[in-house]
């Protein structure tokens, strides 16, 4: 999914990530816009934004345990994500 972000323009990013029906989008949509929000108080010109560099990592897991039958146990694993965004100027 962030495949289809790096090396286009701010904004043109946010406008497409606001069309993919993918559940990843809107945490994307928001990170790109806290990015260029900061961005904005460092007083860069927004206009030549364009996203040089983003990457999702594994994260830390939460493991669960899902009771079975017969005093079983079944292992849940709820995985998360580190995502870095870089944007540079044109």
């Amino acid at each position: 999914m962030v495949d289809a972000l790096r090396g286009k323009k701010v904004e043109e990013a946010l406008t497409n990530l606001s069309f993919i029906p993918k559940r990843s989008a809107l945490p994307l949509q928001k990170l790109l816009a806290s990015a260029l929000a900061n961005a904005k108080n460092l007083s860069m010109p927004v206009e030549n934004l364009i996203v040089k560099e983003i990457t999702v990592d594994t994260g830390a897991t939460l493991y669960r345990r899902r009771p079975r039958s017969k005093g079983m146990a079944n292992p849940i694993r709820k995985r998360t994500s580190h995502v870095t965004v870089m944007l540079a100027e044109k």
